[in-house]
C-alpha cells in the first residue's frame, strides 16, 4: 500500500475484522513533551493492537500499530483527530501486513 500525508482531519476508511494490518506512522507537530506517546499507548491498548509509539530527534513522533483493520484505522483516525494531547500538524502513514513482533503496546 503507499505512503500518504494528510491533514489532521482527514478521515479513514474501514475494513473488515479478520485484516491484520501493520500501520506505520509518523506524527509532526508540537507532539513531544506533551503526553503524546502515552496517550497514544493507552488508545491502542483500548483497541486491543499491539506496537509501539517513540519520540524521534526531529520533533516527531513514530507509531508502529498492528491488528484489525478497523481497529488500525479508528488510532489513525485518532492521531490526526484534535483529541490528542498537543498539536498535530500532519501524519504521514504507510499500511502493510502484520508482523506479529510485537506482544503488546509500549511506549519508548
Amino acid at each position: 500500500m503507499g505512503r500518504h500525508a494528510g491533514s489532521a482531519h482527514d478521515s479513514a476508511r474501514g475494513g473488515s475484522a479478520l485484516d491484520a494490518v501493520r500501520l506505520d506512522a509518523r506524527v509532526f507537530g508540537m507532539v513531544q513533551g506533551v503526553g503524546f506517546r502515552y496517550w497514544t499507548m493507552g488508545t491502542a491498548e483500548e483497541l486491543g493492537l499491539s506496537g509501539e509509539v517513540s519520540n524521534i530527534d526531529d520533533g516527531s513522533v513514530s507509531v508502529i500499530a498492528e491488528g484489525g483493520e478497523p481497529q488500525v484505522r479508528k488510532l489513525l483516525d485518532w492521531l490526526k483527530s484534535d483529541r490528542t494531547p498537543g498539536r498535530v500538524e500532519r501524519v504521514e502513514f504507510d499500511f502493510s501486513a502484520a508482523r506479529g513482533t510485537f506482544g503488546g503496546f509500549r511506549a519508548r
